[in-house]
């Protein structure tokens, strides 16, 4: 044989004996967490050499949630008063990782961590109304005139929206209905939530509807109050007209303290919308109770926050026909979809919009 074709195969053969080289992972070293707080909401800043991204749980009870952060910031709300355990990771890559871990007191003031204690308030009298209908939530459960929607819908309630509404996220107590929207997984849903309505239980042509309420936020988080028309079985969406006197799209810059007055209806067999907006000089809507409110007669529609009109529509024209007739009641907290984008790393859960009430005039 070929001496030069003998040691090509002591060179093959030589090759194919070698161990394969396992790569040296460089752990991250010098993990430093700071750690502050404002009330029930708790503020991780994490640093580490050689970190690529940084994950923290805060535990609270037999549940936890965790937040990845390539800065390695991280919030979450406690609602109640306690010590809590919180761990932070910086890892090179998900297995591999040095982490620290926190025990932190948090004392959630009054207030705080629940339904705000102050805003404006509106009167139980206008002249020339009359007082129909009322929910002051003063029960320990939701009275008769309202009912739940339940799943995911289709397509995500049309919108790709993420939540579950279940009938376990709206709660009555101490004079308050709290729809609150969790970060869990339900129902093969990221987050849970609960969307209540009077469907064939409460429905109103024309009058004043006020409603008393102090809203979530964050990126992601949709909360609205809002109508539809009782012939939506028959005639479908948007024939059947949307009055939306509330939402919101959370979020930074001033989508937290600003809502839309909108209306929705099918103009030569099209969705055609019209409305406007509203925007806190400064805060966000979470800060206080704020009564949102329209006044709608045969003429038109006119939104109002805090008894001070922001907006108004006509609806004579025969194409808003919709306009004409009754409608129910809708109160939810949504998250994510096409209006407001989905939740990202600065989204706090969970979240609450707080109703205190709801009147209704004609």
């Amino acid at each position: 044989m070929n001496l030069n074709l003998l040691l090509v195969f002591a060179l093959v053969g030589f090759s194919a004996c070698k161990k394969p080289v396992t790569p040296v992972v460089v752990l991250p070293t010098n993990l430093v967490t700071t750690i502050t707080f404002s009330n029930g909401t708790v503020n991780v800043a994490a640093q580490a050499e050689n970190a690529n991204f940084y994950t923290v749980t805060f535990y609270h009870g037999n549940d936890s949630t965790v937040v990845e952060s390539q800065a390695g910031t991280a919030s979450h709300v406690f609602t109640v008063s306690g010590s809590y355990t919180i761990k932070t990771k910086a890892h090179t890559t998900y297995a591999d990782y040095i982490s620290k871990t926190d025990l932190v007191q948090v004392t959630v003031a009054n207030g705080q961590g629940g339904p705000p204690t102050s805003g404006y308030s509106s009167p139980l009298t206008y002249p020339n109304y009359s007082l129909v209908w009322q929910d002051e939530f003063n029960g320990a459960a939701l009275s008769n005139d309202w009912t739940y929607d339940i799943g995911n819908g289709s397509w995500g309630w049309g919108n790709n929206e993420l939540q579950y509404y279940t009938n376990q996220n709206a709660t009555v107590a101490n004079g308050v209905l709290k729809i609150e929207a969790k970060q869990e997984q339900f129902n093969g849903q990221a987050y849970t939530s609960s969307r209540i309505k009077t469907q064939g239980l409460k429905s109103w042509k024309y009058g004043r509807v006020d409603i008393r309420a102090a809203l979530p936020y964050g990126q992601g988080v949709w909360p609205a109050l809002w109508m539809l028309g009782d012939n939506i079985t028959s005639a479908g969406w948007p024939a059947c007209g949307e009055i939306d006197i509330m939402e919101m799209k959370g979020g930074a810059g001033a989508n937290d303290r600003t809502t839309f007055g909108t209306i929705h209806w099918q103009d030569n067999g099209t969705h055609a919308q019209y409305g406007g907006t509203t925007t806190l000089a400064s805060g966000k809507f979470a800060d206080e109770f704020h009564v949102f409110s329209i006044i709608w007669d045969q003429l038109g529609i006119h939104w109002l926050l805090d008894n001070v009109e922001f907006k108004s529509v006509s609806t004579t024209p025969a194409e808003l026909s919709e306009f004409q007739e009754k409608f129910f009641l809708i109160f939810n907290v949504a998250v994510g979809g096409s209006f407001p984008g989905n939740p990202d790393a600065t989204t706090v859960f969970p979240q609450s919009m707080y109703v205190d009430y709801v009147r209704v005039f004609q």
